[in-house]
């Protein structure tokens, strides 16, 4: 009885110290500027397939939220 009562309280207590949730640290290099509306001046470039909007020099591509800057 004292074996089960060790082995169940054992148990227990590797169950409370481990848990399953990671915490991810988002990269503190990385920002994300999103541009919710194009200006007048944009054009639209279709480069293998895939559509591209660029203005100022810089191309962007169309999410929900907006616009986001990508590379080509």
């Amino acid at each position: 009885m004292k074996k089960l009562m060790l082995i169940v309280l054992g148990s227990a207590l590797l169950l409370i110290g481990n848990s399953c949730v990671v915490h991810t640290k988002p990269a503190s290099h990385s920002r994300t500027v999103v541009i919710k509306k194009a200006p007048r001046n944009h054009k639209v470039v279709i480069v293998k397939g895939k559509r591209y909007y660029t203005w100022g020099g810089k191309h962007y591509t169309k999410t929900r939220k907006g616009y986001i800057i990508t590379r080509i």
